[in-house]
Protein backbone atom coordinates (compact mmCIF):
# COMPACT_ATOMS: atom_id res chain seq x y z
CA UNK A 1 0.00 0.00 0.00
CA UNK A 2 1.53 3.41 -0.89
CA UNK A 3 1.98 6.14 1.20
CA UNK A 4 -1.42 7.83 -0.42
CA UNK A 5 -3.72 5.15 0.33
CA UNK A 6 -2.31 4.71 3.92
CA UNK A 7 -3.01 8.60 4.44
CA UNK A 8 -6.66 8.28 3.62
CA UNK A 9 -7.51 5.74 5.96
CA UNK A 10 -6.54 8.11 8.65
CA UNK A 11 -8.85 10.59 9.79
CA UNK A 12 -8.51 14.41 9.64
CA UNK A 13 -10.24 17.61 10.28
CA UNK A 14 -13.30 16.99 7.95
CA UNK A 15 -15.57 18.35 9.95
CA UNK A 16 -18.51 16.62 12.03
CA UNK A 17 -17.85 13.13 12.60
CA UNK A 18 -20.83 10.55 13.33
CA UNK A 19 -20.70 6.93 13.96
CA UNK A 20 -21.49 4.54 11.15
CA UNK A 21 -23.59 1.63 10.55
CA UNK A 22 -21.05 -0.84 10.90
CA UNK A 23 -19.77 0.02 14.10
CA UNK A 24 -23.67 0.13 15.44
CA UNK A 25 -23.49 -3.40 13.53
CA UNK A 26 -20.76 -4.12 15.51
CA UNK A 27 -22.08 -3.28 18.67
CA UNK A 28 -24.93 -5.61 18.13
CA UNK A 29 -22.29 -8.67 19.38
CA UNK A 30 -21.42 -6.65 22.82
CA UNK A 31 -25.07 -6.76 23.56
CA UNK A 32 -25.35 -10.15 23.37
CA UNK A 33 -22.20 -10.80 25.40
CA UNK A 34 -22.71 -8.34 28.33
CA UNK A 35 -26.38 -10.46 28.24
CA UNK A 36 -24.46 -13.52 28.85
CA UNK A 37 -22.26 -11.97 31.32
CA UNK A 38 -25.37 -10.97 33.49
CA UNK A 39 -26.93 -14.10 33.25
CA UNK A 40 -23.84 -16.04 34.30
CA UNK A 41 -23.67 -13.69 37.26
CA UNK A 42 -27.26 -14.52 38.26
CA UNK A 43 -26.85 -18.31 38.00
CA UNK A 44 -23.30 -17.97 40.41
CA UNK A 45 -24.09 -14.95 43.47
CA UNK A 46 -20.89 -15.67 45.35
CA UNK A 47 -17.53 -14.68 45.18
CA UNK A 48 -16.38 -16.82 42.38
CA UNK A 49 -18.98 -15.89 40.29
CA UNK A 50 -18.79 -12.77 41.43
CA UNK A 51 -14.65 -12.54 40.53
CA UNK A 52 -15.72 -14.41 36.98
CA UNK A 53 -17.83 -11.56 36.24
CA UNK A 54 -15.42 -9.14 36.70
CA UNK A 55 -12.84 -10.83 34.39
CA UNK A 56 -15.31 -12.17 31.75
CA UNK A 57 -16.88 -8.23 31.06
CA UNK A 58 -13.26 -6.24 31.58
CA UNK A 59 -12.22 -8.45 28.91
CA UNK A 60 -15.27 -7.53 26.69
CA UNK A 61 -14.89 -4.02 27.33
CA UNK A 62 -11.92 -3.75 26.26
CA UNK A 63 -12.12 -5.30 23.07
CA UNK A 64 -14.90 -2.88 22.58
CA UNK A 65 -13.33 0.05 24.05
CA UNK A 66 -9.69 -0.59 21.95
CA UNK A 67 -12.00 -1.04 18.49
CA UNK A 68 -14.03 2.35 19.20
CA UNK A 69 -10.71 4.47 19.44
CA UNK A 70 -9.55 2.72 15.99
CA UNK A 71 -12.70 3.69 14.50
CA UNK A 72 -12.57 6.98 15.72
CA UNK A 73 -8.59 7.46 14.11
CA UNK A 74 -9.32 5.86 11.00
CA UNK A 75 -12.08 5.50 8.66
CA UNK A 76 -14.76 2.63 8.77
CA UNK A 77 -15.46 2.76 4.96
CA UNK A 78 -11.77 1.86 4.00
CA UNK A 79 -11.94 -1.50 3.22
CA UNK A 80 -8.94 -2.84 6.01
CA UNK A 81 -10.84 -0.74 8.01
CA UNK A 82 -14.01 -2.26 7.10
CA UNK A 83 -12.50 -6.06 7.40
CA UNK A 84 -10.23 -5.44 10.34
CA UNK A 85 -14.07 -4.19 12.22
CA UNK A 86 -15.65 -7.86 10.61
CA UNK A 87 -12.54 -9.55 12.29
CA UNK A 88 -13.49 -8.20 15.74
CA UNK A 89 -17.11 -8.74 15.43
CA UNK A 90 -16.43 -12.57 14.82
CA UNK A 91 -13.97 -13.10 17.83
CA UNK A 92 -16.46 -11.18 19.82
CA UNK A 93 -19.07 -13.85 18.62
CA UNK A 94 -16.55 -16.80 19.62
CA UNK A 95 -16.19 -15.09 23.15
CA UNK A 96 -19.88 -14.21 23.58
CA UNK A 97 -20.11 -18.02 22.87
CA UNK A 98 -18.07 -19.33 24.88
CA UNK A 99 -18.54 -17.27 27.93
CA UNK A 100 -20.99 -18.99 30.28
CA UNK A 101 -17.80 -21.75 30.18
CA UNK A 102 -15.21 -19.16 29.87
CA UNK A 103 -14.00 -20.83 33.40
CA UNK A 104 -14.17 -23.93 32.94
CA UNK A 105 -14.33 -26.24 29.35
CA UNK A 106 -14.65 -23.42 27.08
CA UNK A 107 -11.70 -21.28 28.18
CA UNK A 108 -9.37 -21.60 25.81
CA UNK A 109 -11.48 -20.73 23.12
CA UNK A 110 -12.51 -17.71 24.92
CA UNK A 111 -8.75 -16.25 25.92
CA UNK A 112 -7.84 -17.69 22.06
CA UNK A 113 -10.40 -15.67 20.26
CA UNK A 114 -9.89 -12.18 22.70
CA UNK A 115 -6.02 -12.43 21.92
CA UNK A 116 -7.06 -12.99 18.18
CA UNK A 117 -8.93 -10.11 18.16
CA UNK A 118 -5.96 -7.65 19.46
CA UNK A 119 -3.35 -8.60 17.33
CA UNK A 120 -5.33 -9.51 14.11
CA UNK A 121 -6.50 -6.10 15.08
CA UNK A 122 -2.82 -4.85 15.58
CA UNK A 123 -2.02 -6.28 12.14
CA UNK A 124 -4.29 -5.00 9.80
CA UNK A 125 -3.54 -1.80 10.81
CA UNK A 126 -0.04 -2.41 10.41
CA UNK A 127 -0.22 -3.76 6.95
CA UNK A 128 -2.35 -0.98 5.88
CA UNK A 129 -0.65 2.01 7.62
CA UNK A 130 2.40 1.30 5.25
CA UNK A 131 4.38 4.03 5.01
CA UNK A 132 2.19 6.28 7.23
CA UNK A 133 4.13 7.47 10.84
CA UNK A 134 0.48 5.91 12.57
CA UNK A 135 2.18 2.23 11.85
CA UNK A 136 4.50 3.56 14.63
CA UNK A 137 1.32 3.59 17.39
CA UNK A 138 -0.16 0.37 15.70
CA UNK A 139 3.09 -1.56 15.84
CA UNK A 140 2.54 -0.72 19.96
CA UNK A 141 -0.55 -2.49 20.21
CA UNK A 142 1.11 -5.34 18.77
CA UNK A 143 3.89 -5.74 21.16
CA UNK A 144 1.74 -5.29 24.26
CA UNK A 145 -1.09 -7.49 23.09
CA UNK A 146 1.58 -10.00 22.42
CA UNK A 147 2.93 -9.60 25.62
CA UNK A 148 -0.39 -10.14 27.45
CA UNK A 149 -1.21 -13.16 24.83
CA UNK A 150 1.15 -15.26 27.10
CA UNK A 151 -0.75 -15.37 30.45
CA UNK A 152 -4.37 -15.63 28.51
CA UNK A 153 -3.67 -18.25 26.28
CA UNK A 154 -1.80 -20.10 29.56
CA UNK A 155 -4.89 -19.95 31.02
CA UNK A 156 -6.62 -21.15 28.57
CA UNK A 157 -4.32 -24.58 29.28
CA UNK A 158 -4.70 -24.69 32.82
CA UNK A 159 -7.58 -24.82 35.25
CA UNK A 160 -8.36 -24.01 38.67
CA UNK A 161 -7.28 -20.75 40.70
CA UNK A 162 -3.97 -20.91 38.21
CA UNK A 163 -6.33 -20.00 35.23
CA UNK A 164 -7.83 -16.75 37.40
CA UNK A 165 -4.14 -15.65 38.40
CA UNK A 166 -2.96 -15.56 34.91
CA UNK A 167 -6.15 -13.66 33.29
CA UNK A 168 -5.67 -11.30 35.84
CA UNK A 169 -2.19 -11.07 35.32
CA UNK A 170 -3.20 -10.58 31.13
CA UNK A 171 -5.48 -8.02 32.15
CA UNK A 172 -2.79 -6.03 34.25
CA UNK A 173 -0.94 -5.99 31.37
CA UNK A 174 -3.77 -4.84 29.02
CA UNK A 175 -5.12 -1.90 31.30
CA UNK A 176 -2.10 -0.76 32.69
CA UNK A 177 0.43 -0.29 29.31
CA UNK A 178 -2.43 1.23 28.24
CA UNK A 179 -3.08 3.79 31.25
CA UNK A 180 1.02 4.34 30.14
CA UNK A 181 0.42 4.80 26.74
CA UNK A 182 2.24 1.71 25.75
CA UNK A 183 6.09 1.94 26.74
CA UNK A 184 7.73 0.18 23.85
CA UNK A 185 11.38 -1.13 23.71
CA UNK A 186 12.82 1.50 20.93
CA UNK A 187 9.40 3.04 19.96
CA UNK A 188 8.80 4.81 23.46
CA UNK A 189 5.48 5.91 24.94
CA UNK A 190 2.69 6.93 22.49
CA UNK A 191 3.09 10.96 22.55
CA UNK A 192 0.43 12.70 24.42
CA UNK A 193 -0.19 15.17 21.29
CA UNK A 194 -1.14 11.56 19.34
CA UNK A 195 -4.50 11.36 21.57
CA UNK A 196 -6.30 13.78 19.30
CA UNK A 197 -9.68 12.41 18.35
CA UNK A 198 -12.83 12.92 16.83
CA UNK A 199 -14.78 14.27 19.91
CA UNK A 200 -17.90 14.23 18.30
CA UNK A 201 -17.46 10.33 16.95
CA UNK A 202 -15.90 9.35 20.01
CA UNK A 203 -18.93 10.98 22.25
CA UNK A 204 -21.28 9.30 20.03
CA UNK A 205 -19.13 5.98 20.43
CA UNK A 206 -19.94 6.46 24.23
CA UNK A 207 -23.19 7.41 24.86
CA UNK A 208 -24.59 4.67 22.21
CA UNK A 209 -22.88 1.77 23.75
CA UNK A 210 -24.37 2.66 27.29
CA UNK A 211 -27.56 2.72 25.67
CA UNK A 212 -26.66 -0.32 24.19
CA UNK A 213 -26.10 -1.65 28.02
CA UNK A 214 -29.25 -1.00 29.19
CA UNK A 215 -30.50 -3.07 26.05
CA UNK A 216 -28.67 -5.59 28.29
CA UNK A 217 -31.76 -4.86 31.17
CA UNK A 218 -33.77 -4.62 28.78
CA UNK A 219 -33.26 -8.13 27.07
CA UNK A 220 -32.39 -10.19 30.28
CA UNK A 221 -35.53 -8.90 31.82
CA UNK A 222 -37.51 -9.67 28.71
CA UNK A 223 -36.33 -12.78 28.37
CA UNK A 224 -36.49 -13.84 32.84
CA UNK A 225 -40.26 -13.04 32.09
CA UNK A 226 -41.10 -14.51 29.28
CA UNK A 227 -39.73 -18.04 30.67
CA UNK A 228 -41.91 -18.14 33.49
CA UNK A 229 -45.49 -18.01 34.64
CA UNK A 230 -46.98 -14.52 34.36
CA UNK A 231 -48.10 -13.73 37.97
CA UNK A 232 -49.34 -10.52 38.88
CA UNK A 233 -45.47 -10.30 42.01
CA UNK A 234 -43.67 -10.81 38.69
CA UNK A 235 -45.84 -8.91 36.30
CA UNK A 236 -44.58 -6.32 39.48
CA UNK A 237 -40.97 -6.86 39.15
CA UNK A 238 -40.93 -5.89 35.65
CA UNK A 239 -42.36 -2.79 35.64
CA UNK A 240 -39.98 -2.26 38.39
CA UNK A 241 -37.18 -2.67 35.80
CA UNK A 242 -38.50 -1.30 33.71
CA UNK A 243 -38.45 2.01 35.66
CA UNK A 244 -34.94 1.59 36.79
CA UNK A 245 -34.10 1.05 33.25
CA UNK A 246 -35.71 4.33 32.29
CA UNK A 247 -34.01 5.86 34.94
CA UNK A 248 -30.29 4.55 34.93
CA UNK A 249 -30.67 6.19 31.56
CA UNK A 250 -32.01 9.48 32.37
CA UNK A 251 -29.41 9.94 35.25
CA UNK A 252 -26.60 9.24 32.94
CA UNK A 253 -27.85 11.57 30.10
CA UNK A 254 -28.65 14.42 32.25
CA UNK A 255 -25.95 16.92 31.42
CA UNK A 256 -22.41 15.06 32.31
CA UNK A 257 -23.63 12.75 29.33
CA UNK A 258 -24.95 15.11 26.77
CA UNK A 259 -21.97 16.80 27.33
CA UNK A 260 -18.83 14.25 26.17
CA UNK A 261 -18.31 16.04 23.35
CA UNK A 262 -18.13 19.53 24.51
CA UNK A 263 -15.63 18.30 27.89
CA UNK A 264 -13.10 16.85 25.27
CA UNK A 265 -12.75 19.51 23.19
CA UNK A 266 -13.01 22.04 26.06
CA UNK A 267 -10.46 19.76 28.00
CA UNK A 268 -6.46 21.22 28.62
CA UNK A 269 -5.40 17.49 27.71
CA UNK A 270 -7.83 16.21 25.56
CA UNK A 271 -5.12 12.97 26.15
CA UNK A 272 -5.98 12.26 29.55
CA UNK A 273 -9.71 12.75 29.17
CA UNK A 274 -9.76 10.02 26.47
CA UNK A 275 -7.57 7.66 28.62
CA UNK A 276 -9.63 7.62 31.73
CA UNK A 277 -12.75 7.68 29.54
CA UNK A 278 -12.98 4.09 28.65
CA UNK A 279 -12.08 3.42 32.81
CA UNK A 280 -15.06 5.69 33.70
CA UNK A 281 -17.86 3.89 31.47
CA UNK A 282 -16.51 0.37 32.30
CA UNK A 283 -17.75 1.54 36.12
CA UNK A 284 -20.99 2.71 34.93
CA UNK A 285 -21.66 -0.63 32.10
CA UNK A 286 -20.76 -3.02 35.36
CA UNK A 287 -23.78 -1.22 37.25
CA UNK A 288 -25.71 -2.29 34.39
CA UNK A 289 -24.57 -5.55 34.18
CA UNK A 290 -24.80 -6.09 37.92
CA UNK A 291 -28.55 -4.47 38.02
CA UNK A 292 -29.40 -6.78 35.18
CA UNK A 293 -28.32 -9.98 37.33
CA UNK A 294 -29.90 -9.04 40.11
CA UNK A 295 -33.79 -8.06 38.40
CA UNK A 296 -33.31 -11.71 36.62
CA UNK A 297 -33.44 -13.37 39.86
CA UNK A 298 -36.11 -11.06 41.04
CA UNK A 299 -38.77 -11.67 38.32
CA UNK A 300 -37.80 -15.13 38.74
CA UNK A 301 -38.63 -15.47 42.27
CA UNK A 302 -40.32 -11.94 43.14
CA UNK A 303 -41.13 -13.02 46.62
CA UNK A 304 -38.22 -14.94 47.65
CA UNK A 305 -36.09 -14.35 50.64
CA UNK A 306 -33.61 -11.76 49.68
CA UNK A 307 -30.26 -13.44 50.58
CA UNK A 308 -27.14 -11.19 51.63
CA UNK A 309 -25.53 -11.88 47.54
CA UNK A 310 -29.08 -11.00 46.15
CA UNK A 311 -29.03 -7.71 48.31
CA UNK A 312 -25.38 -7.04 47.69
CA UNK A 313 -26.00 -7.32 43.92
CA UNK A 314 -29.47 -5.64 43.49
CA UNK A 315 -28.07 -2.63 45.20
CA UNK A 316 -24.65 -2.90 44.44
CA UNK A 317 -25.58 -2.55 40.60
CA UNK A 318 -27.05 1.21 41.00
CA UNK A 319 -24.12 1.63 43.73
CA UNK A 320 -21.20 0.97 40.65
CA UNK A 321 -23.54 2.93 38.31
CA UNK A 322 -23.86 5.80 40.61
CA UNK A 323 -19.93 5.56 41.59
CA UNK A 324 -18.94 5.63 37.86
CA UNK A 325 -21.22 8.72 36.94
CA UNK A 326 -20.28 10.54 39.74
CA UNK A 327 -16.53 9.98 38.49
CA UNK A 328 -17.57 11.32 35.00
CA UNK A 329 -19.52 14.33 36.27
CA UNK A 330 -15.60 15.13 37.78
CA UNK A 331 -14.44 14.51 34.52
CA UNK A 332 -17.03 16.75 32.91
CA UNK A 333 -17.70 19.48 35.24
CA UNK A 334 -14.92 19.00 38.17
CA UNK A 335 -17.48 18.40 40.87
CA UNK A 336 -19.64 15.94 41.84
CA UNK A 337 -23.25 15.81 42.70
CA UNK A 338 -23.93 16.01 46.80
CA UNK A 339 -27.29 13.96 45.59
CA UNK A 340 -24.87 10.49 44.32
CA UNK A 341 -22.69 10.61 47.80
CA UNK A 342 -26.20 10.74 49.39
CA UNK A 343 -27.53 8.16 47.57
CA UNK A 344 -24.44 5.56 47.76
CA UNK A 345 -24.71 6.02 51.72
CA UNK A 346 -28.49 5.15 51.59
CA UNK A 347 -27.68 2.21 49.52
CA UNK A 348 -25.12 0.91 51.87
CA UNK A 349 -27.39 1.30 54.89
CA UNK A 350 -30.51 -0.32 53.30
CA UNK A 351 -28.56 -3.62 52.41
CA UNK A 352 -28.67 -5.29 56.20
CA UNK A 353 -32.65 -4.30 56.51
CA UNK A 354 -33.76 -5.43 52.93
CA UNK A 355 -31.93 -9.05 53.74
CA UNK A 356 -35.05 -9.35 55.85
CA UNK A 357 -37.36 -8.32 52.77
CA UNK A 358 -39.07 -10.13 49.62
CA UNK A 359 -36.77 -9.87 46.28
CA UNK A 360 -38.69 -7.25 44.94
CA UNK A 361 -39.09 -5.07 47.72
CA UNK A 362 -35.40 -4.92 47.98
CA UNK A 363 -35.89 -4.21 44.06
CA UNK A 364 -38.30 -1.45 44.32
CA UNK A 365 -36.03 0.17 47.10
CA UNK A 366 -32.98 -0.26 44.87
CA UNK A 367 -35.07 1.66 41.88
CA UNK A 368 -36.97 4.68 44.23
CA UNK A 369 -32.76 5.52 45.40
CA UNK A 370 -32.71 6.21 41.64
CA UNK A 371 -35.46 8.27 41.47
CA UNK A 372 -34.55 10.32 44.35
CA UNK A 373 -31.45 11.09 41.79
CA UNK A 374 -33.39 11.97 38.90
CA UNK A 375 -35.55 14.17 41.13
CA UNK A 376 -32.89 15.91 42.58
CA UNK A 377 -31.05 16.57 39.07
CA UNK A 378 -34.34 17.75 37.63
CA UNK A 379 -35.28 20.01 40.43
CA UNK A 380 -31.05 20.77 40.43
CA UNK A 381 -31.23 22.06 36.69
CA UNK A 382 -35.33 23.39 36.49
CA UNK A 383 -34.81 27.20 36.31
CA UNK A 384 -31.52 27.46 35.68
CA UNK A 385 -29.39 27.95 32.67
CA UNK A 386 -27.61 24.60 30.86
CA UNK A 387 -23.69 24.74 32.95
CA UNK A 388 -21.26 24.38 30.42
CA UNK A 389 -18.69 21.57 31.13
CA UNK A 390 -15.34 22.61 33.00
CA UNK A 391 -13.07 19.28 33.11
CA UNK A 392 -10.38 19.81 35.35
CA UNK A 393 -7.52 18.43 32.82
Amino acid sequence: MTADRAVGLVRGGEGPQRATLLELFLDLVFVAALALTSRTLAQHLDWVGAFQTVVLLMAIWWVWSATALATDVYHTHRPPIFVMTLWVMLGTLLMAGALPAAFSGHALVFAGAYVAIHLGRGIFLVAALRGHTARVHATRFIFWFAVSAVPWLAGGLVAGPARSLLWIAALAIDYGSAWLRYPTPRLGRVPTAQYTVAADHLAERYQQFFTLALGDLILVTTLTYADNDMTADRTAALLVAFAATVLVWQIYVHRAGALMQAAIESSREPGRFVRSAPNTHLIMVAGVVVTAAGFEVVIAHPTHHTTPWLAGVILGGPALFLAGRARFEYEVFSRVSPSRLVALLVLAAAAPALTLAPALVASLAATLVLAGIATADGIRAHGNPPEPPAPST
